[in-house]
C-alpha cells in the first residue's frame, strides 16, 4: 500500500484512480484523536493510496479535495455513465 509523504503526488494519482474506474473507487477519512492523526484512503480494490497527517493546516487540504471527490462521484454526467453500463 503506497504511503504517500507529498500532498500534490497523493491527489494526483487519487484523482487518476477516479477517472480509471469512477464506479469502484472508495474514499475513506479516518481520525484517531489518541494519535491526532487524519488518514484518508482512496482504493479500488486492487490499488489503493493512502495519506497520513497530523498537521492542522493539512485538514484544510483534505476537506476540500474530499468535497471535490464527492462532487465528482454525485455529477449528472457519472451517473448517466453509469446508467448507460448497466
Amino acid at each position: 500500500m503506497p504511503h504517500y509523504q507529498v500532498w500534490e503526488e497523493f491527489t494526483r494519482a487519487a484523482e487518476k484512480l477516479y477517472l480509471a474506474d469512477p464506479m469502484k473507487v472508495r474514499v475513506v477519512l479516518k481520525y484517531r484523536h489518541c494519535d491526532g492523526n487524519l488518514c484518508i484512503k482512496v482504493t479500488d480494490d486492487v490499488a489503493c493510496l493512502l495519506y497520513r497527517t497530523d498537521q492542522a493546516q493539512d485538514v484544510k487540504k483534505i476537506e476540500k479535495f474530499h468535497s471535490q471527490l464527492m462532487r465528482l462521484m454525485v455529477a449528472k454526467e457519472s451517473r448517466s455513465a453509469a446508467m448507460e453500463t448497466d
